[in-house]
Parts: C-alpha cells; structure tokens; sequence
C-alpha cells in the first residue's frame, strides 16, 4: 500500500518536472520565434530609427549576433564554457537557416500586396497563398524547435529551470511595460 503511494508521488514529481521543462521549453522558443518574426519598426511606417526586434534578434538574424544573445541569455547561468561553445555552435547554426528560410519567405508578402491590391481579389489565389505563408513559417518553427531541442540536451535540468524562471521574469516585465503603454481607461 506504502508503495503504491510512493510510486503514484514520484510520478506525479515527474510529472511536474516534465511539464516545468516542457514550460520553459516554449517560453524560450517563444522568445526565440518572436524575436525571428518581428520586423524592424521603420519598415511599418511607425518611424525609421532603427529600432525594434528586427529579424538580426537571436536565432533570426545574423550567427554574429546569435553569439551575443546566447552570452546575454547564459548571464548569471552557471554553465561550462563547453556548454557555451556549443550552444552557440547551435545558436549560430540555426540563425544561418532560418535566415535563409526567411530570405526564400520574403517574395510571399509581395505576392499577397499583389492579390489583395488587384482590382478583383481573387479567394483561391489568397488561399494558396496563405498556404504557401503557413508552409513557410511552419518551417522556421521546426528548424527553431530542432534549435531548442539541442540547446536543452546541452543543459542540464537545473540550468533549464533556471532560464525558464529568467523568462518568466522577463515576460512579467515586457507585460508590465505593455500594460503602461496602453491608454486609460
């Protein structure tokens, strides 16, 4: 009976575990997969100065800068410099693809200008469209996941739990700074 108990706590324990790693896994892609998407602020009209996520963040933009983020992100992490080197093999790795994924997506929303600016919108090519897009994005979100994948079979689950509690910190503070920007009420 003793056991029973015993065997149903520690799998409730891995439980846990699982989904805290599992939680930490999609908040760094997450951060990750919008640091990729997000285009430079100047390319909206919403004034050129440069600044915003551009696709140079972290794993979408250049390995040079994939390099830095990886150092910004193990900051305060206790990690080997082995682990280092080769998270930022992989970092590196996964910006030169998803660049290159990027690169091949671009025509896409030339093409969508194209068909919703038409004098007559035609549905099946938006539709094909918008299938080509997801295509597209579906295959930056997987070489993104290969990415993150390596990255956590480099760490060990201490230092993941770690970094999971670093991003949780930092989305509390990106949700505090949206919620100042937005108007009263």
């Amino acid at each position: 009976m003793q056991s029973t108990t015993m065997m149903t706590a520690s799998a409730g324990t891995r439980g846990r575990v699982r989904l805290l790693g599992l939680a930490m896994l999609m908040a760094i892609l997450a951060t990750l997969a919008i640091s990729s998407w997000a285009q430079p602020m100047g390319h909206h009209g919403m004034g050129d100065h440069g600044g915003g996520m551009g696709p140079d963040m972290m794993i979408g933009g250049s390995p040079e800068r994939a390099g830095r983020m990886v150092d910004h992100m193990l900051a305060g992490i206790d990690v080997s410099d082995a682990q280092r080197s080769q998270i930022k093999q992989i970092a590196q790795t996964a910006a030169v693809d998803v660049r290159a994924l990027r690169e091949g997506g671009r025509g896409l929303h030339e093409r969508a200008l194209q068909v919703f600016t038409a004098p007559n919108v035609d549905a099946n090519a938006a539709e094909a469209l918008r299938q080509q897009m997801l295509s597209q994005h579906d295959q930056v979100s997987r070489r993104l996941m290969t990415a993150m994948l390596d990255i956590s079979r480099v760490l060990t689950p201490e230092q993941r739990a770690k970094l999971a509690e670093r991003a949780k910190e930092r989305a509390a503070r990106m949700h505090e700074r949206m919620q100042g920007d937005r108007p009263a009420k």
